[in-house]
């Protein structure tokens, strides 16, 4: 016999226009959720008052003094609408009884191919040549780019998004290196990848993507030693987490011509910044301000993941969570400390 599904209220924050028909559809009335447009911190932790419940994205602060002041206003439960869980305290979690879920796997596909549209849209220089023909430039000096056949993509990550990266490239006739803490033979055989070190990944590869989680053995994977080591022009992709590279030393990279191409779906103080319409504000972070002015950069507002598909299971996967988290049935899930 089917159990039934109990009601409870969630504080669903950092709500975004473009994810809400889907949770709403998903959650099918079930649950009475509260939908807040800002971002979980200190001083909104008001407005889940009365919820037993709170829904969180990449960007809201769960860190330990958040985490007991939501404890003493009567949360249980913390739902991710995310892959990556490192704005989250999980001993701090654990101490104070919450359980935490989140969702594993969205849509690798969605940001394995806008990676892959990035390189591509850096090499042809398509929103140069965009640009000019909308001014009716129709001059092709300065576009050339290059062949991704026999490009030599070096992979800093090869999990699910790194080894659906691996194998577009590979179909491109990319030569693929890789850095994973976890090697796949089966999959090495199938794209011809070659496991190597990131030492030797930034010295032999004309393209760079990280795909790697943000810990604190990735934190700044990319940095000013390793920037110094890259092969002159080459192309640097993070469509993971913005602390995976140092930015002002990815800027010094940029200045000195180390680095030749930078794509970025992600940036380190992105918090204050990305999801939001600033249009009409005085920009305040120097940093990007600073690769704004770069032709040879394109910075995107965290958005690799945005497909219908993506978010059609992202609310899906959240309002499963939530059932098996009221119904105190197991949850697979569910974090826990590591």
């Amino acid at each position: 016999m089917q159990k039934i599904i109990i009601s409870m209220k969630v504080a669903v924050y950092s709500t975004h226009k473009f994810e809400k028909e889907y949770l709403i559809k998903a959650n099918n009335e079930k649950h009475n959720l509260l939908f807040i447009e800002v971002q979980l911190s200190l001083a909104t932790i008001a407005l889940a008052q009365g919820c037993k419940a709170i829904s969180i994205f990449v960007n809201d602060d769960a860190s330990q003094n958040v985490l007991e002041k939501l404890e003493e206003t009567g949360i249980k439960y913390i739902s991710l609408r995310s892959a990556g869980y490192n704005n989250v305290d999980l001993k701090a979690a654990a101490n104070l009884g919450m359980k935490v879920v989140r969702v594993p796997e969205y849509s690798p596909y969605a940001v394995a191919e806008f990676t892959v549209a990035i390189m591509l849209a850096l090499n042809r220089k398509l929103i140069q040549a965009h640009n000019r023909v909308r001014e009716l430039n129709f001059s092709l000096d300065g576009l050339a780019g290059f062949d991704m056949n026999n490009k030599i993509v070096g992979l800093i990550g090869l999990g699910r998004i790194g080894s659906l990266v691996a194998k577009i490239l590979h179909g491109f006739g990319c030569q693929l290196l890789a850095y994973d803490t976890v090697v796949d033979k089966e999959l090495a055989e199938r794209y011809n990848i070659r496991y190597t070190d990131i030492t030797n990944i930034c010295k032999k590869a004309d393209i760079i993507s990280l795909h790697v989680p943000l810990t604190d053995t990735t934190k700044y994977i990319i940095n000013k030693e390793r920037v110094v080591i890259m092969k002159k022009g080459v192309m640097l992709i993070n469509t993971g987490r913005g602390s995976l590279i140092n930015t002002r030393d990815v800027i010094y990279g940029l200045k000195t011509g180390q680095i030749g191409y930078l794509g970025l779906d992600v940036y380190e103080e992105e918090k204050a910044l990305f999801f939001e319409d600033h249009s009409e504000d005085i920009l305040q972070d120097d940093v990007i301000a600073r690769l704004m002015t770069f032709q040879n950069v394109i910075i995107t507002s965290h958005q690799a993941f945005l497909t219908d598909t993506a978010l059609k299971n992202i609310a899906e996967t959240t309002m499963h969570n939530l059932d098996s988290l009221e119904n105190n049935t197991k949850c697979e899930n569910e974090l826990h400390q590591t």
